[in-house]
């Protein structure tokens, strides 16, 4: 196993103390990669993603997407099958699985949908008004231009 110092990082950062627990989730790993179903994720804009996940023989009703949080859960629970069906071969995977996708801070599901065998998922970072940079204007220490008082001589 691979050990990473993640010094360097937290003497030229502030507020990333999630990230060495994010890297040390993804690097222990016990279970091994999950592999179903497949999935890709694409970034179709500046703030802008795209999750496609592979779920064939599942319909709409089958499959629950909710963010909590950082997280967004998607979980599918196949139907009953209908009685009196014989496969000779079945390849097609219909079995429940749960997908959990960590995401970034401001970033929220804009919609879903669900058409040949793949549900697309729409992220999209939203930074709140108060968190975008802004320019400070800046005074001068004494306030504002020196005053000059005229003084008569008596």
């Amino acid at each position: 196993m691979r050990t990473f110092d993640l010094a360097p990082l937290y003497r030229a950062s502030v507020g990333f103390d999630q990230v060495a627990s994010v890297l040390d989730r993804v690097l222990s790993d016990t279970n091994g990669a999950q592999t179903y179903p497949p999935y890709n994720i694409e970034k179709t804009g500046d703030d802008a993603w795209q999750i496609q996940i592979a779920v064939a023989g599942f319909s709409a009703d089958d499959l629950t997407l909710e963010q909590r949080q950082n997280a967004l859960i998607v979980t599918a629970r196949k139907g009953e099958e209908p009685e009196g069906r014989t496969f000779l071969h079945r390849g097609i995977a219909t079995r429940a699985f749960e997908r959990r996708f960590h995401l970034a801070d401001h970033v929220r599901v804009s919609g879903a949908s669900h058409a040949d065998g793949m549900l697309i998922v729409d992220l999209v970072r939203e930074v709140p008004e108060a968190l975008k940079p802004r320019r400070i204007e800046i005074t001068d220490a004494r306030g504002s231009e020196p005053k000059t008082v005229e003084h008569q001589a008596a």
